[in-house]
């Protein structure tokens, strides 16, 4: 039988707590977390596990005797245990596909709320269909994409569209999302999930057909609505006055945004206009970067595809558990540019939703994104379970702990 949540020894467990990203979210509880919590730290190797743990005491003394769970990604069983002994659980532990699918099982068992970092639309996919309805049954929210992929863009969306319902009386037809400045590292693990999926991609044509799907995410994928595919090539968007490509991470990110809007029973409308691109300066010198950035990503897409090429790059390229400097980490940012048009009935308004943060977006932003996602499915009260999206599962909660964590997401009229 499984314990009622309050009754369980733990309030959040840390999945992966010795990957790269893990760590850094391990480090973000350890510094932010609320007094009392009731936390642990889990992965599948206990001297990994030890080795953090003494980093975190470094940080706080007390937390020299956090306790450690050992288990397997694949063990059913141990998981299943893990999972009842926490109200919830956060992963970092990719690529998701190979070592995901067992522990979200585990905790829509039981009733357990869970988050991760994937960006991958296929894993997310096969989650709603196997999850979702028993999900809603159990109470478990499991809450892919809580990080970098793809907080800002759902997040920024939801904070643009309340705008827009609250000052113009209706929300934007048409939202259009530009990833702009940046700065930061990629990590092995990262890099394993992409190629992980442009292996399967190019054997598997149902695969390829899901991954073009501007609806992969929706609840029902064969639904028609008004987008097509993500942005190609070079173009000048009047609205941001900028150059814009296309953007890598477009590919996750819309869906998520699309499946946020059905979930909240189309809250933006069901003839809802989403794109995703990613933006450079106006002028002849942003065209040219935009084309050059453009051109470089296609060749690079492209290159994966061919084995040979995958296996160089395996090896020239960071592995899994590596990942920026600290320094590296620090001294990166982001900021996104979410523009709204089109306000049903609103004489033209336009606004602009700027979501930004002040370090590596993949790591420094990507722990403190999925930590307030924890600590708010802690403090949240519990809503409907199923697989979820951050929008749809804490909305503007979790754009206020995010604000109070140092992330901007401030809307102007334009």
């Amino acid at each position: 039988m499984t314990t009622a949540r309050k009754d369980r020894p733990f309030d959040i467990v840390v999945w992966g707590a010795t990957g790269f990203t893990g760590a850094l979210v391990a480090e973000y509880l350890a510094r932010h977390r609320p007094e009392g919590l009731r936390w642990a730290l889990g992965g599948r190797n206990e001297k990994k596990l030890a080795a953090v743990r003494e980093r975190l005491a470094v940080v706080d003394p007390s937390l020299s005797e956090l306790p450690l769970l050992v288990g397997d990604s694949h063990d059913k069983e141990k998981l299943a245990d893990i999972a009842g002994k926490t109200r919830v659980i956060v992963s970092t532990v990719g690529p998701f596909a190979e070592y995901g699918a067992e522990l979200v099982a585990a905790c829509v068992d039981a009733g357990t709320d869970y988050a991760d970092i994937t960006g991958e639309p296929h894993f997310v996919r096969e989650m709603i269909d196997r999850h979702h309805e028993h999900a809603k049954e159990t109470g478990a929210r499991i809450v892919h994409c809580s990080g970098y992929d793809s907080i800002p863009s759902d997040l920024g969306t939801l904070t643009l569209q309340e705008y827009a319902k609250e000052h113009f009386g209706a929300p934007f037809r048409e939202v259009k999302c530009f990833a702009g400045e940046s700065k930061g590292g990629v990590s092995g693990g990262t890099i394993a999930s992409m190629m992980l999926i442009v292996e399967k991609a190019t054997k598997d044509r149902d695969l390829r057909r899901m991954l073009g799907n501007p609806y992969a995410l929706a609840p029902d994928p064969k639904k028609k609505g008004p987008d097509g595919p993500d942005p190609k090539g070079v173009r000048y968007d009047a609205d941001l006055g900028r150059w814009t490509g296309p953007f890598v991470m477009a590919a996750i990110n819309s869906r998520v945004v699309r499946r946020s809007n059905a979930l909240l029973d189309y809250a933006y409308g069901e003839d809802f206009h989403y794109s995703e691109a990613m933006s450079f300066k106006a002028g002849p010198a942003g065209m040219l970067t935009a084309a050059a950035v453009s051109g470089g990503l296609a060749l690079a897409m492209g290159g994966l595809a061919l084995a040979p090429i995958r296996e160089l790059a395996k090896k020239k390229l960071p592995g899994p558990g590596e990942g920026p400097s600290k320094e590296a980490r620090e001294s990166g940012f982001f900021k996104t540019r979410i523009i709204g048009t089109d306000a049903r009935g609103a004489g033209g308004k336009r606004a602009v939703c700027t979501v930004a943060g002040t370090n590596d977006p993949g790591y420094g932003e990507t722990a403190k994104m999925l930590g307030e996602t924890a600590l708010g499915l802690l403090d949240e009260p519990r809503g409907p379970g199923g697989v979820l999206t951050p929008a749809s599962s804490l909305g503007m909660h979790l754009v206020e702990r995010l604000r109070n964590a140092g992330m901007t997401f401030e809307v102007s009229e334009l």
